[in-house]
Order: C-alpha cells, then structure tokens, then sequence
C-alpha cells in the first residue's frame, strides 16, 4: 500500500544555497506521486504572496497556528531573518512533517483548499525555477516508493559535506559556560574570540550566544530553559538533561543527519567506544544527540604535588593516605617555599560551588575533589556500586563513605586542608601562586592549572602520581562513560547539520589553535572527542617518538600514516615535542622542559607525559589498579522529581561534617533522610534497570 496521506514525507535536505531546489512530494489517494523542485526564490515569493492573502481568511487547526504563524513574532525567531515566505514554508514542510498520516478528512477545508492551491502554483513555478544539479550545494534526492512499473529510478544522491562552507551566512544561537578565571586576549571575549571567528571563517556560520555563564551555574541556566522550553538553536547538556529534552519532544531527530553529515573520524570515534557512545544517544532507535567521546582516562583523578618541595625536605613521594598526610604536614610546618608562617596550603580542596567528588551524571573532570582520597577507602559516594551483600546500592550512603568522611575531616581540623575550602572564591589561584603542595587532579592539568604556576615561578616542579594506594597497595580509580555530555539541536531549526560541522570542524583542527589565547574550552559546542585508546597510542607513541625521532631513527612524518588518523592530534604531537622536551628524555622533572618555547605545546605534552604517565605507570604496577564503574550513568524517572533535593541534602551534609560543623555521626541522619525521600524508590528502579 502506498501513502494516502494528502502530504507525504518531505525529503530532508539541510543545507539551503542561492538556486538549489526544494522537493515536495504531493500524494493523492490513489498511491500516484506528484514530484515537484521549487526554487527557493520563486517558493518564497509564492508563499509569501499565500501568507499575506490568506492569513486573514483561513481557519487554521489549532495544533498548526503556533507552530508556523506566531513563530514569526517571536523576536528569537526574528534574529534567524524570518520572513513570512520562509515561515510558511517552515508551517507546510517542516511542521506537517510530523503529521505524516494527516489526511483530508482530518484537516478543515481551508487548510485542504490552500494546499491544492500550493499544488497547481508548484506546478507552474517548477517550469520557471531552476531545479538542483549533480554539483548544487543542495543536491536533489528522491526516494522510491510504490508506483506503476514505469516509473523512472531512484539517482544516485553525491555525498553531504561534513565540512562545506555555506554560500549564504547561517546563524546559531547557543549558550556556554567559562571559567570564570580565564585571562583572553584583550579584545576577546567568552561570544568573541578565536574559535568563533574560526567558525565564521571556514563554515560562514554566525555563531550568537543568547547567555553564558560561569560553569558552576550552567547546569541551573540550561535546566532552566529545558522547563521553559526556551532552547537555543543548539547546546551542550548532560545526560540527565538530554533524557528530560527526549521525553518532552524539545530537540531534534538527528539520525539522517547524522549519518550524512558526521565526518568518518567522528563516526570511527563512535565505533571505538564498542557501541556505549552509540547506546548512550539512542532513544526508540532514534539518535537524539551528538556525544562526547572521552577517553578513560578522564575518569581518574590523580596526585598532583610540588616535588621540588619534597626534594628540597629530602621526602619521598607518599604512596598512602597515612604518608599523604605526613608530607602535608611537612610542607604546612616547615614551609619549603618561602611562603611565611601559616600561608602554606597542605592539600587543596575544592572551592565555592565546587564538589567534594565526581558522580555517576558527571564522573570526570573532577579538579580539586577527593576522589582518591575516598578510593583509598574503598569508597565510591555518587556512584552506584555492589554493597557488602551484592546488591546494587547508592556508594554515598554506604558505610566506606563515612569512614573516608572522618578521615577528612580530621585533616581539615589539623589545618592540613585548604582552611578555605568551601568558600573560597577560585581553588585555582593559590596553585598559581606557589602556595599549595598538594592537590587531586585530571591528567590534563598540563593545560589548568599549571601554566600559570609555571609562568610565576619556572621551577615549580607539578609531577602526578597515581595514590592513594589502598592498605592492599591497591589504586582505586572509578571511571566514567565514554559519554557525558552532549549537543542537542533545538526541534524545528532548519540547520541542524550545522551543530555536526562545528563538532566535525573542532574535531579535525583542534591542533591549530594557540592555547595561550584561550584553553579548549571556548570551542563552539564544546565536546570532548577522541579515540577510546587515544590517551594510551598517544602516550606510547610520545615515548617511542622521543627516543626514535631524537636518535634518528624516525621522523615526524612517519607518525601521518593513514593509520594515525584518528588519533587527529598525534602526527602535531610528535613534531612538537622536540620543541619543549629537553634530555634526559626519561626524566620528566620541570628543569628537563622549556614551556616557554611553546606554552601551546607544552601544555599538551606535559598532559600526556607526565598525566598520563601516571595513569599508564602506576606507582604499585599495573596489577595493582582496581578500575571502578558504575552500575549505571543515566537518570530514572523519580530522579527527575528527587534527585535534586536528595542531592542538596547530600553536599550539604557531608561538607559540614569535614569542615567540622557537624559531627560524623550525621551522616547516619542522613543516610535514613535520604532514604525516606526518594532514595529507596530511586533504588529500586536502579536495581531493575541494572538487571
């Protein structure tokens, strides 16, 4: 059987230039297809001419009139150059799209007598308008359906551009967070600096941010618009917040975009991760998203210690949390970097709005938490893990947890953690400052950070380490999934491939960006992608680099072989580590490096050497590393409603009992207010989800 709506399926075809053609496919009743390509031009002026005579005089169904007519006095809507010709073609071709079975007899008979009237005109404009060619921006495409056995073929359709250009200037609305902190070129700014400008240059997208924020509050802003339904054209969520956006039809079907638009190093990327990144943005076999693909070792948190000041004690790096904590007290007691009585900071703790460790919504990134600390402890609070008797549990409330809270709460009342911790304003600025021995950070801080802390003071010699071991010698690292955060597209805009080129864009010349005016994380739509190995090839091919390139045995050249390429930055890589890596090459002390060659460069081989370094040569070996995942990274209906007072309820009571305004013995208050309000229900739906 054939389609007997009166509008059947219109093609899907993104990318508007100056002459392509737009296909519309007319079904009648009897199954016959009627295949007409308007010019833009000449379907404009049509429309228009239809809107203007007829918006008075035609009784539109009530689902059809917000949607097409009062989008056009949205003043959103006015920066995208709205015009009535393109609004009514958004009202048919867009929005009767999602009512592919609405048929005459449910449509009012003005509607119906408008669209046979688009009918007979189309036909005449399809003779005056010229029809898109094999070399048009906007290729024509037709499918092939039921019809009479003379019907002609289906052509061949050439290839989408993951990278054109467009010929007219797009415009994207979006929003962002920023590090507060982040020092930029003077004249730039979060909406205005050189990875924007790269966009307009090389896609002729304008990218215009509605707001920005700093990335504490960004989850709150854009929770904000999702209950308002309020979206930018495109915009970076996290997993939670693309589950709400699915189940209240706010983003767009993105999967023929995807498949035509995402570039084949991003789609090699997807396939890498074994099909978790793929699973994490699927909903009813629909792709609604696009993903960030991390690699693992954004999950760990490390050691980061000033190892001047160790040597400069004639300390051995501490392995246990027992050494850790008597390092620290030798760095706050006898003050090896001159700092003065009392302005010594052992070990430093998160800032204001920061959190005290990862969760399973947000497992990485986590700067300055005690994560390792609770590791040592067997302790894994936001995740959910296996309990005593097997069972999948909720690790804040489990009874490892209040251990490792008593043991950081001792610390913090023997002055050996950050005083400030909690309150104040940047946890950044005192590393910056040479005043702090001790801190728990990602393999990245090569790029935040340390260069700061490098430019003040040459000698300051960061070096990580994968500790606390637990009493078994043992590094527990929990780890994330390859998918956190991801870009959505606002249902309804009509250049959703424009959000998969910018991902595609950054994706390809991440290298070519100078991190001295400003960090990664002012990408437009900024994403994390990589190889699922990227972290251990690179780390590996980095060492063997070092020692063939310096002795001759390679160039750099030989790390472009196809085979490399989805590791975009590796080829970069090893041409710039000669830069800034002096001998001996196994000694990664900050005197055997010279950033101000390149603080660029540097920032990134530092990263790998030395962060990962720590991760791919753990202090206890590498059959001493216990690797913790949660049981599950996504949301469940009740956390919608809960999950966000229960998690007040959590910082709020484990900060007061480290900073030692609540005793330990609150957190079992808290443990039976967590479960009586919603945690035992959110429980139950975890254990069956996880079946």
């Amino acid at each position: 059987m054939g389609d007997t709506s009166l509008l059947g399926r219109i093609w899907y075809l993104p990318e508007p230039a100056k002459h392509a053609g737009y296909q519309i496919r007319l079904l009648g009743y009897a199954s016959a297809s009627l295949n007409y390509t308007l010019s833009k031009v000449y379907l404009e002026a049509f429309l228009a001419g239809v809107f203007k005579g007829f918006q008075h005089q035609i009784r539109f169904p009530a689902w059809l009139l917000p949607v097409g007519f009062t989008d056009c006095a949205n003043k959103r809507n006015e920066k995208r150059r709205c015009r009535p010709g393109n609004c009514v073609f958004q009202l048919i071709v867009a929005r009767l799209v999602d009512y592919p079975t609405f048929t005459e007899e449910k449509m009012s008979k003005n509607l119906f007598r408008l669209l046979v009237l688009l009918t007979v005109f189309s036909t005449l404009l399809a003779a005056c308008g010229p029809a898109a060619t094999a070399t048009s921006a906007e290729p024509e495409t037709t499918e092939a359906t039921e019809a009479p056995a003379t019907a002609p073929a289906a052509t061949e359709v050439p290839a989408a551009d993951p990278y054109g250009k467009y010929e007219e200037p797009v415009v994207l609305t979006t929003v962002r967070s920023f590090e507060t902190n982040e020092k930029l070129p003077e004249g730039d700014t979060p909406e205005n600096n050189q990875y924007t400008r790269y966009v307009k240059d090389m896609l002729n997208i304008d990218v215009q941010y509605l707001w920005t924020s700093a990335t504490a509050d960004y989850d709150q802003k854009v929770n904000l618009s999702i209950a308002s339904n309020d979206l930018p054209d495109a915009m970076v969520v996290n997993l939670t917040q693309l589950t709400q956006l699915v189940a209240s039809d706010q983003i767009a079907d993105l999967t023929e975009m995807y498949n035509a638009y995402a570039s084949p190093t991003v789609k090699q990327m997807m396939d890498s991760s074994q099909g978790i990144a793929l699973k994490a943005i699927t909903f009813d076999g629909k792709i609604m998203a696009i993903p960030a693909l991390t690699v693992p070792d954004d999950g760990y948190q490390l050691m980061w210690i000033r190892k001047d000041w160790l040597d400069k004690l004639g300390l051995p790096v501490p392995k246990t949390m027992d050494e850790i904590e008597k390092i620290a007290e030798a760095f706050v007691k006898q003050d090896p970097g001159g700092n003065g009585p009392g302005n010594t900071i052992g070990i430093l703790g998160p800032q204001n709005g920061g959190a005290l460790y990862a969760n399973f919504l947000q497992p990485t990134n986590g700067n300055f938490t005690f994560d390792p600390v609770f590791g040592s402890f067997h302790a894994y609070p936001g995740f959910w893990v296996e309990d005593a008797n097997g069972n999948v549990a909720y690790g804040s409330i489990l009874p490892e947890t209040k251990t490792a809270l008593a043991k950081l709460a001792d610390l913090y009342k023997k002055g050996l953690i950050d005083p400030e911790m909690g309150v104040r304003k940047d946890s950044s600025a005192p590393i910056a400052a040479g005043t702090v021995g001790i801190y728990f950070g990602e393999w990245w801080n090569g790029y935040w950070p340390l260069p700061d802390a490098i430019k003040n003071n040459s000698e300051a010699n960061w070096q990580a380490y994968a500790v606390p071991l637990d009493d078994q010698g043992v590094w527990n690292p929990h780890q994330g999934t390859p998918a956190t955060s991801f870009v959505v597209v606002r249902k309804g805009y009509e250049h959703p491939e424009a959000a998969m080129k910018i991902v595609n864009l950054f994706n390809r010349d991440e290298s070519k960006f100078d991190l001295t005016k400003g960090s990664l994380a002012n990408e437009v739509l900024r994403i994390p992608q990589a190889m699922y190995d990227e972290g251990e090839v690179t780390y590996q091919a980095l060492l063997e680099a070092l020692l063939d390139v310096l002795a001759g045995k390679s160039k750099a050249e030989d790390y472009k072989d196809p085979k490399y390429t989805p590791y975009k930055l590796l080829a970069d890589d090893v041409t710039k580590i000669k830069l800034v890596k002096g001998e001996p090459i196994d000694n990664m002390d900050i005197q055997y490096w010279d950033p101000q060659a390149d603080l660029s460069a540097w920032s990134r081989m530092y990263s790998i050497l030395v962060g990962d370094g720590a991760i791919y040569n753990p202090v206890g070996g590498a059959e001493k590393v216990n690797v913790v995942f949660s049981e599950t990274y996504a949301s469940t209906p009740t956390m919608i409603d809960k999950w966000a007072n229960l998690k007040k309820l959590e910082d709020e009571t484990f900060l007061k009992i480290v900073l030692g305004t609540a005793p330990i013995d609150s957190f079992d208050q808290f443990v039976d207010d967590w479960k009586a309000q919603g945690g035992d229900e959110i429980t139950a739906e975890v254990q069956a989800a996880v079946k």
